[in-house]
Formats: structure tokens, sequence, C-alpha cells
């Protein structure tokens, strides 16, 4: 079954960006990987910011694991849209979160990304627990 639409109550950080003429596809509407490039964006623009993770000098790195994204309406140039970031679940090494990407002004997202992070030591590339200030940091998105 799948799950409902979510709100912008849904998410706890918000990051306006501009969309660009490029950002549009042939059929008139943002191209599919220029989603995956604003969550990206987001998600790591949040990590840098938040103090969380120390990018890119820190023992513990996060890398990208999985990523999916459902469409709902069209959205792109030249109207700008928000980026909502959530969270879906914290495991041990693993980081899901939620992004929502909203026409500006608009109560429900016109495409949902899931962006799944795994920290890993820097050297081995292998999982590791996730760094305490990266935990405490992520309690605001909860």
């Amino acid at each position: 079954m799948p799950r409902s639409r979510l709100t912008r109550a849904d998410y706890r950080h918000f990051v306006t960006y501009p969309t660009r003429w490029r950002d549009n596809d042939v059929y008139g509407h943002m191209n599919n990987a220029v989603y995956y490039e604003l969550a990206d964006t987001l998600v790591n623009g949040w990590l840098v910011g938040s103090g969380g993770l120390g990018v890119p000098e820190g023992p513990a790195i996060c890398l990208v694991a999985e990523t999916g994204c459902r469409y709902f309406e069209s959205l792109g140039f030249p109207e700008p849209v928000e980026a909502g970031l959530g969270l879906e679940r914290v495991g041990r090494s693993s980081i899901t979160y939620r992004i929502g990407v909203f026409g500006a002004g608009r109560e429900a997202p016109g495409a949902e990304v899931r962006y799944v992070h795994v920290c890993v030591d820097r050297e081995s590339r292998r999982p590791v627990a996730i760094p305490a200030a990266l935990r405490r940091a992520l309690e605001g998105l909860a």
C-alpha cells in the first residue's frame, strides 16, 4: 500500500533554490536528475552547517547508499523551489532522510526524495556508528 503524501509539517529544515533554464527537460518540467542534485545539496549543506560531521576532514564520512524519488506534480524554471529536510529513520550507522521539493508557498511537495547515508570510516570505508555530534545534530530534524 502506498504511503500518504507528506506536507510541510513533516520537514524541519528548509532552503529555497532558484531554478535555471537548463533544469527543465524537453517536456517543460524539471529534469529528474535535478531533484537528486537538490537532495544532495540540501543534505550535505545541512551536514556542514549543523557541525555534526567534519567535512571533509573528520574520521567518519557519510556515503550515499540509496536514493529514490516519487513525483506528484511538475516543477521547474522559472519558479524557485523550496526543499525541506526531515528524518525517516536513524540506525546504528545509517541515516534515512526525507526531502520534500515544493513549489514556492505550496503545502504539499511536488516530489519526495528518500536519501540514505551510511557512516563509514574515512580510511577503511567500513561502516561505523554515527558519530555522537552528528547524532545530536540529527535530533533537530526529528
